[in-house]
C-alpha cells in the first residue's frame, strides 16, 4: 500500500509538474503577447505624436504664408505710393503730401502687422547674392566700392523670415 501511495504521489507530482509547466508556457506566451502589444502601442503613439507635431508645424507655416500672395500683390501699390510721395515732395504741395503720407503710412502699417518688413540696404554695403538682386554692374567710382552696392533701385521685403522680394541694386566692379 505504501508503494501505491508513493506511485500516486509520484503521478500526482508529475501531473502537477506538467500542469505547472503548461501554465508557465501559457504565462510566457501571454507575457510575450502583452509585450508585443505594448511595443505596437508605443510605436503607434510615437507615430501619432509625430503626426500631431508635423500638422501643427504645417498649420503654423500656412498661417505665416497665407497672406503672402496678397502682400506680394500689394507691393507694387506700395512702390507707387513711394514714387508719388517723392514727386509731391518736389512740388512742395503740403496738403497733398500729408494726405498721401497718411494713406501710405496706413497701408504700410497694415502690411507690417501682417509680418512685412523692409530689407535695409545702403550704398556701400557689400553685395550678397543671397540677399540682393543685381540688375547691373558699373565701374566703381572709388576703389573701395568694388563689389559693393553703388545704388539701390528697388526696395526688398521680407514676410516673416522669408524674403518675398529681393532689393534691386547696382553693383560696382
Amino acid at each position: 500500500m505504501a508503494k501505491s501511495n508513493s506511485d500516486k504521489d509520484k503521478k500526482s507530482t508529475a501531473k502537477k509538474k506538467k500542469n505547472q509547466d503548461s501554465l508557465q508556457v501559457k504565462i510566457d506566451e501571454l507575457s510575450s503577447s502583452v509585450e508585443k502589444e505594448k511595443n505596437q502601442f508605443l510605436r503607434l503613439f510615437a507615430e501619432f505624436e509625430n503626426y500631431k507635431k508635423r500638422t501643427s508645424k504645417e498649420r503654423l507655416e500656412l498661417f505665416k504664408t497665407a497672406s503672402q500672395d496678397l502682400v506680394t500683390a500689394l507691393l507694387p501699390v506700395l512702390d507707387d505710393f513711394e514714387r508719388a510721395l517723392a514727386e509731391i515732395k518736389k512740388s512742395e504741395r503740403n496738403d497733398q503730401l500729408q494726405g498721401i503720407e497718411l494713406i501710405y503710412n496706413k497701408l504700410f502699417d497694415t502690411l507690417q502687422n501682417q509680418g512685412l518688413t523692409k530689407l535695409e540696404v545702403n550704398e556701400g554695403d557689400g553685395f550678397d547674392a543671397e540677399l540682393h538682386e543685381a540688375i547691373t554692374q558699373i565701374p566703381a567710382p572709388k576703389e573701395k566700392l568694388k563689389g559693393k552696392v553703388i545704388d539701390v533701385v528697388g526696395t526688398g521685403y521680407k514676410l516673416g523670415e522669408k524674403i518675398i522680394r529681393y532689393p534691386k541694386v547696382v553693383v560696382g566692379n
